[in-house]
């Protein structure tokens, strides 16, 4: 397994120090650079989805949070296991950084920080996510070469804009100083993220592809991109059915619009509650004119009747 200061072949006269390596050494038909050119526009729309817009403007409820690094554990466990399974694959193994990348286990902490020690039991893949999962099994069994496209679509993100996506997160749901809730962001095994990302571009460059197969990597990588929007998409479809929260991080309340079974907490009930959502039809009740009378005579009274107790 090579590590991070390892060259492909293993031997000690072949360490690579990636703080020496540098970006201006690729030429234009570098798979690093077929990639950043051939997945710019797919790049764009990923970045203008109206829940990543949102993120980024610190607009990210604690819930959809949630839901989203549900999403995540399911995408990285389906890729790590296939990158597991291609770790000796000519055709991927010099991508194979388990120590340095795998983010497998950083999720199961967020879960069980977010979830509770029984959050295996409290998670469901979603339907965009599971075909995100489908296809990377799909590659890393049949088409193992283009598993290169989705390790470098998920990490080399990780390493950037998922950097900034990480202090998002912490300030807007006020999260411990401790990192607990974003270890998916924290990469304690890379000291320099931008060093780190020159040597897998250097990795990658050096892979022994012909023509056709980085151009299918390409177009496989553009691929992921529509299944990471897919699963934005769904999240956004969720998020607006979503109320928003109490500053202490409150149960979020369904605000009557879209699909009841949205509301968080009709979900967790489902199959044992009654088929209706008590904090959706409170808020409902209580938006009614002859509601907002009684309640308004109702403090009158009680008002003064402290007065009368107090003189």
């Amino acid at each position: 397994m090579p590590s991070a200061l390892e060259s492909p072949e293993g031997g000690e006269e072949d360490i690579i120090r990636y703080e020496e390596m540098e970006d201006n050494a690729v030429s234009p038909m570098d798979l690093s650079e077929l990639l950043k050119e051939g997945t710019k526009e797919s790049h764009d729309r990923a970045e203008n989805t109206q829940f990543v817009k949102d993120f980024l403007k610190g607009r990210i409820k604690k819930e959809l949070f949630k839901l989203a690094t549900v999403a995540l554990y399911f995408t990285y466990s389906a890729l790590e296991e296939e990158m597991d399974r291609n770790k000796d694959n000519p055709v991927f193994a010099p991508l194979y950084f388990p120590v340095e990348l795998h983010r497998r286990e950083a999720l199961a902490k967020d879960l069980k920080y977010f979830y509770g020690e029984d959050w295996k039991e409290k998670i469901q893949c979603s339907e965009a996510t599971q075909q995100y999962v489908d296809r990377i099994h799909h590659v890393g069994q049949h088409e193992p070469e283009l598993l290169v496209a989705h390790a470098y679509t998920r990490y080399m993100g990780d390493l950037s804009g998922g950097q900034v996506l990480k202090k998002v997160a912490q300030r807007a749901l006020k999260l411990p100083s401790t990192e607990e809730g974003i270890q998916f962001y924290v990469f304690d095994n890379i000291s320099n993220a931008q060093q780190f990302k020159q040597l897998y571009r250097a990795r990658m460059n050096a892979l022994d592809l012909d023509k056709n197969t980085k151009e299918r990597i390409v177009e496989e990588a553009n691929k992921a991109f529509r299944f990471n929007m897919q699963v934005f998409d769904e999240l956004d479809k969720i998020g607006r059915s979503l109320a928003e929260e109490a500053q202490d991080g409150g149960v979020p309340v369904h605000d009557g619009k879209g699909d009841i079974r949205k509301c968080p907490y009709y979900a967790d009930k489902l199959g044992t509650a009654s088929p209706g959502c008590p904090f959706h039809a409170a808020v409902g009740l209580a938006r009614q004119p002859l509601v907002q009378l009684l309640l308004a005579a109702c403090m009158a009274v009680a008002a003064g009747a402290a007065a009368w107790y107090i003189l």
